[in-house]
């Protein structure tokens, strides 16, 4: 594997011998002074130019970043786009995520509170700040978003109940692993954010999340975790719904909402209602 001092010479060579490439910025975990240091993280790194036309297909001009194992373009570049997106996967493990921008517009997009100005040839980018995790930081939930993540945990937890006496375990899954997650994350991002005065990033996919939580509340959030059997998926369910229950209370009651007891009443008991019925059930009340 490359080191990070090779990286950074080819980023910055590239850019220093390209006349179209007028400024270089480095966003992401590598220039934020409070990530872990290790070999895997991403090169974020913008290329402001001058035309971006000259990179549309010039696949030989992004060979020179290293062997590519795999590569993707979120945004497909064209002639009437004023930036594009390359993900460059080397085959020695180094990433560079390369935003090249159009640089006539670069006051049209704002910078990201993880940014060092790493070239500018003309003096055109402003001093910025230090780099920070501002635009990183989770937000207090509003009435109305906390109480739909609410309805969509409890609305959606049936579903699952319904796919696994159905012993359908990929739809159940599928929606344990993906909905039902995705509002108890979002309600314990809160509830984290809570504690730290939301001055915590909790990273993608909740990373960091391990360290704002309390050690017990950890350990109910990783039973919420199950393989494929249709019993142990039963216990991550209601596993979930109590871990739930326990932090959306104490956020409403952080800020002064309404938690709705009566929907987790109703719902929770139907689980449970539904988890006992025998296969061969012709009428479940």
């Amino acid at each position: 594997m490359r080191t990070e001092k090779e990286m950074m010479e080819i980023i910055l060579n590239t850019a220093k011998d390209d006349e179209h490439i007028r400024a270089v910025i480095m966003n992401g975990s590598r220039a934020n002074p409070n990530a872990k240091q290790d070999p895997f993280q991403d090169y974020d790194i913008v290329y402001y130019v001058t035309d971006i036309t000259p990179y549309i297909h010039n696949l030989e001009w992004r060979k020179r970043f290293g062997e590519i194992m795999i590569m993707q373009t979120p945004n497909p570049p064209s002639a009437n786009h004023y930036h594009f997106t390359i993900l460059m996967q080397f085959t020695d493990g180094n990433r560079i995520d390369l935003n090249i921008r159009d640089l006539s517009k670069r006051n049209e997009i704002g910078y990201d509170s993880l940014s060092i100005v790493l070239l500018d040839k003309d003096g055109i980018i402003p001093a910025l700040p230090h780099p920070n995790e501002s635009n990183y930081l989770p937000a207090p939930p509003s009435a109305q978003s906390y109480l739909d993540c609410c309805n969509e945990f409890w609305w959606v937890s049936v579903y699952v109940a319904k796919g696994l006496w159905r012993e359908e375990i990929t739809y159940a899954k599928g929606l344990m692993d993906q909905v039902i997650r995705e509002q108890l994350m979002m309600m314990l991002t809160w509830y984290a954010g809570v504690q730290s005065g939301f001055a915590i990033n909790i990273g993608k996919f909740e990373k960091n999340l391990n360290s704002c939580l309390e050690p017990e509340i950890w350990d109910e959030l990783m039973k919420t975790y199950s393989d494929s059997e249709i019993d142990r998926t039963w216990c991550a369910l209601e596993t979930s719904c109590v871990l739930f229950r326990k932090i959306a209370v104490q956020v409403a009651e952080h800020f002064g909402y309404a938690y709705p007891y009566d929907d987790d009443r109703r719902v929770f008991g139907h689980l449970r209602h539904v988890r006992g019925l025998p296969r061969d059930a012709k009428e479940i009340y």
